[in-house]
């Protein structure tokens, strides 16, 4: 048998689906306390899992030197810190709210210590892959590579607070980029759009085989087979060439896209 099978990536199955907080399934308990809150139900045959993450004590967290065999994966923090170290990305650091790290296939990682009430969203692709321990090397490594490749991608640590709003002329809201799309070789893209104002995000239909979305805070209607209501915490996954749009937004509207060619 092979000792190290590929990672296979599902084909897509698309649907469009609205999860909102509270509904469906319970969260679940997963690795080092923490609880999963299931956003894409349907895996969309498989190819990608969304998840609402939460450790409500925070403190240390009782986490161990691990990697993921996956494609692509993303996690962004909502609320709170978490304090993380990687694999030749130097020291011990902590991600707040608005930061997001792109995590390439098979980097050797350890989550550390969380602020009470953190939470973040974790995007991957395949929805099923494999967690496994590294019980032999010691984080930090004492090196420093930024520029690393991890089978075809790189490390990324965005900084919210940092990184600039710009104009979006396809939607009317200000975005922010993470550059994420290109570390990733082109495999999917991650950004935040707010409304700064507008009071809708002008309709549009995208050609890609994935439009993800989840509501950072405020409100909006969703229009995409009908009106749906989204507040902070929902989800919904848009199929590729069906128009859609949100009306009504909230002022202090903001959304996590994660999106794929």
């Amino acid at each position: 048998m092979d000792e190290d099978p590929p990672i296979v990536i599902p084909p897509l199955r698309a649907e469009f689906l609205v999860t909102r907080q509270g509904e469906g399934e319970a969260a679940g308990e997963g690795r080092a306390g923490m609880i999963y809150r299931d956003l894409i139900p349907g895996r969309l045959g498989g190819r990608y899992i969304a998840s609402h993450i939460a450790i409500p004590q925070g403190g240390p967290v009782a986490d161990f030197v691990h990697f993921h065999k996956i494609g692509f994966q993303t996690i962004f923090c909502r609320r709170g810190w978490v304090r993380l170290v990687y694999e030749d990305q130097g020291a011990p650091f902590v991600m707040t709210a608005g930061d997001c790290v792109l995590q390439p296939p098979r980097i050797r990682h350890r989550v550390l210590e969380a602020s009470p009430g953190l939470e973040v969203v974790e995007f991957t692709s395949p929805a099923l892959h494999e967690t496994l321990a590294d019980h032999q090397m010691e984080l930090p490594t004492g090196r420093l590579a930024r520029d690393r490749d991890f089978d075809g991608q790189v490390f990324v640590f965005h900084q919210g607070a940092e990184a600039p709003w710009t104009a979006d002329d396809a939607t009317g809201f200000r975005q922010q980029q993470t550059g994420i799309g290109k570390a990733a070789g082109g495999v999917a893209d991650v950004r935040v759009l707010r409304s700064a104002g507008a009071d809708s995000l002008a309709p549009c239909a995208h050609g890609g085989s994935l439009l993800f979305g989840f509501v950072l805070k405020g409100s909006a209607i969703l229009e995409c087979r009908g009106a749906h209501p989204v507040g902070p915490c929902d989800a919904f996954v848009i199929p590729a060439g069906e128009a859609w749009r949100l009306r009504d937004c909230a002022p202090d509207l903001a959304l996590l896209e994660v999106t794929a060619p």
